[in-house]
């Protein structure tokens, strides 16, 4: 039987870099985004080799905007991917699009080579809150774009949101959740404003705090989603992640409990057999690495770093811990060969006694309260 694996394909590429963003990710013309592609495949088919005892049972091309390719840019990818992995028929196939950067035609092709879940990334449904964010869209592009998306024949999509903006208001934020559940999508993400040191946003922000929603109003926001996207029918099944029965994304899943992936393209990060490693962040560098030569993988993966024991004890705590479900003390005796209690006995005392997470034998998870100090609570886990 071969082991699950999950796909991540880096499409390192926008219209413009948003403010906020820290990602791996800016603007390119037409010859370095095909170029990329070109590599991108020569690194797909000399890699696989090394996992033909792994199937793959969710695919995710993220960026950047992966839908500013071209539609045959795409379906190259992808028929690449078929051809070289053992992908399930039942696969969860992701690709993230941008309003503006789709057409029908794209979408098409998206569905015919097999994507079978799209992920728009929405932010605010109000243009003031979308300019300042540095968004190249408007709410109105947005609903353009959700509507080919539906007429495409997808049905199952996420819509990202974003509070905590610089201008927004409760009702702002409220009027955003309303116009995107009024569309019925299969899932939501809800997140909230980082300010990631590098950016633009965290220059202009990090001295004038006042500017930005406080940790209060921030707080009640994030209480405001909670309550609203219940009633409209959205499971929350991770901290900032809601959905309809059935439709959790299976590939965000699958980080959260531990299994295997495969980050292909630039900088990209994998998981594999206790071990993880990225690839090569600088795009002129990648795109000279013959992926077929003799020092392919050294040129290619870097920070290669085994877990220990510990270390992989600590992240099955804490990012098991992010699902509402929590974590199961029968998963961690069959995977460590020990008892959670015996490894984390005073620490989950410790905090069960401060009401920070609820037991529920065998399984443990965050209460109300620890979710709002989540970050705190998961520190606790490092051994």
């Amino acid at each position: 039987m071969k082991r699950p694996l999950e796909l991540y394909l880096h499409i390192p590429f926008c219209v413009r870099k948003c403010e906020y963003c820290d990602f791996l990710s800016g603007p390119a013309s037409d010859l370095v985004r095909s170029g990329y592609v070109e590599q991108l495949r020569q690194e797909i088919l000399c890699q696989s080799a090394y996992y033909q005892g792994y199937e793959a049972v969710t695919v995710f091309l993220g960026g950047g905007t992966p839908s500013l390719l071209k539609e045959g840019e795409i379906a190259a990818l992808m028929d690449t991917v078929h051809r070289c992995f053992s992908v399930s028929p039942e696969a969860e196939i992701t690709i993230e699009a941008n309003p503006g950067t789709v057409t029908l035609e794209k979408l098409q092709t998206y569905r015919a080579c097999g994507i079978n879940r799209i992920s728009i990334g929405l932010q605010s449904a109000d243009d003031r809150e979308l300019k300042a964010l540095g968004r190249i869209h408007t709410y109105g592009d947005f609903l353009k774009t959700y509507q080919r998306v539906r007429q495409a024949g997808f049905a199952n999509v996420n819509v990202d949101l974003m509070s905590a903006l610089p201008g927004q208001t409760m009702a702002s934020w409220k009027n955003t959740m309303k116009k995107t559940a009024m569309l019925k999508p299969e899932h939501i993400s809800a997140y909230s404003l980082i300010l990631e040191e590098g950016t633009p946003f965290y220059e202009k922000y990090h001295d004038h705090l006042e500017a930005l929603p406080g940790e209060d109003e921030e707080r009640e926001m994030y209480y405001a989603a909670k309550a609203f996207l219940k009633e409209q029918g959205y499971e929350r099944y991770e901290i900032s992640n809601y959905a309809r029965r059935g439709y959790a994304c299976r590939h965000n899943v699958g980080y959260w409990t531990g299994r295997e992936y495969l980050g292909l393209g630039l900088g990209a990060s994998s998981y594999i057999q206790g071990c993880r490693f990225r690839n090569e962040p600088d795009l002129q560098k990648y795109s000279r690495i013959r992926m077929d030569g003799p020092e392919a993988d050294e040129k290619l993966h870097l920070e290669m770093h085994p877990l220990t024991e510990k270390e992989q004890m600590e992240e099955f705590m804490f990012l098991g811990l992010r699902m509402m479900e929590g974590v199961s003390g029968s998963e961690f005796l069959e995977r460590f060969g020990q008892n959670m209690w015996n490894v984390y006995g005073d620490v989950l005392k410790k905090l069960e006694a401060n009401h920070l997470i609820v037991v529920e034998s065998p399984r443990v998870r965050l209460s109300e309260f620890g979710i709002d100090i989540s970050n705190y609570v998961l520190s606790e886990f490092l051994l």
